[in-house]
């Protein structure tokens, strides 16, 4: 079977318990929580976390047969004042040193950006912006190796860690099993490789492949010289071929889609699930 998930943001769904109901009734086994963007009457702020909450929000989606695969908390970890990196650091510590509590291993975030407002420069692509990377993470793996959770990154194509090259050498820079991948084939793709995929995901798989915790799905288009995205099935993403080289390597692995909401939440599950079941 394949554990599907969803971030829980893309559900209908205002509460908790209707967020748990939601997850199920679609079939997913696993959510991406975001618990900001999820349940905002909370107003949650550092230093909110407990034992508590965490035990309160697990507990309802355990009941519904639904697993936190991740604790999203996606920060600017290279902000250019020092003071509001420092607190976006701090933050996600927090979320590191109360996964466990959500029933969650894994905290996960992208690489952020050199500048105040997040927006594509190719700053993000020097080696300045890359050292300023592998300090953060190696400060927050430092702090999920004390919990014994995992620090999860996505790369991509925007970020300093924007090509499965620049993924290895953090790896290998920081060289902790607490730091391992949440991998979107979709965010490494741009108008030059697009043509290409087989050759990309297996360059992925190769450079990083047995330290992907999390696949996130969604889809993409070529319009107007630029690529958009789409919710799953909706774009050209060659999901045969990412299935074929993961599925027996990776069993049981959490998928999450992403990118995708109503009313193409359940058509985008349903094309999926029939891809990857029909992988051997």
């Amino acid at each position: 079977m394949m554990n599907l998930g969803i971030r829980a943001h893309d559900l209908n769904s205002k509460s908790l318990e209707g967020l748990a109901k939601e997850a199920a009734a679609n079939g997913f086994s696993a959510i991406q929580l975001a618990l900001a963007k999820s349940f905002p009457d909370l107003n949650l702020q550092r230093g909110s976390l407990s034992t508590g909450l965490g035990a309160h929000i697990s507990s309802a989606f355990y009941q519904s047969g639904v697993q936190i695969a991740v604790l999203g908390c996606y920060i600017n970890m290279i902000h250019p004042i020092h003071e509001i990196r420092q607190q976006e650091l701090e933050r996600f510590k927090e979320h590191l040193r109360y996964a466990r509590d959500f029933g969650c291993s894994i905290v996960g975030t992208e690489t952020g950006n050199v500048n105040e407002v997040i927006e594509y420069t190719e700053d993000n692509f020097t080696e300045e912006a890359f050292q300023k990377v592998a300090l953060s993470v190696k400060e927050l793996v430092a702090e999920a190796e004390k919990f014994g959770v995992i620090v999860g990154i996505e790369g991509g194509i925007n970020h300093p860690i924007h090509t499965p090259e620049r993924m290895r050498r953090l790896l290998d820079i920081i060289y902790s099993n607490n730091l391992q991948v949440i991998y979107d084939p979709v965010n490494f793709i741009t108008l030059d490789n697009c043509n290409n995929q087989e050759k990309l995901f297996q360059e992925a798989i190769e450079l990083f492949g047995e330290r992907i915790a999390i696949v996130h799905l969604k889809d993409f288009m070529i319009e107007d010289g630029k690529i958009n995205t789409v919710p799953v099935g909706k774009g050209i993403l060659d999901y045969e071929k990412l299935f074929t080289m993961l599925k027996k390597s990776k069993p049981y692995m959490f998928y999450l889609m992403e990118s995708t909401a109503d009313p193409h939440i359940e058509e985008s599950a349903k094309f999926i699930r029939n891809v990857y079941n029909s992988i051997n």
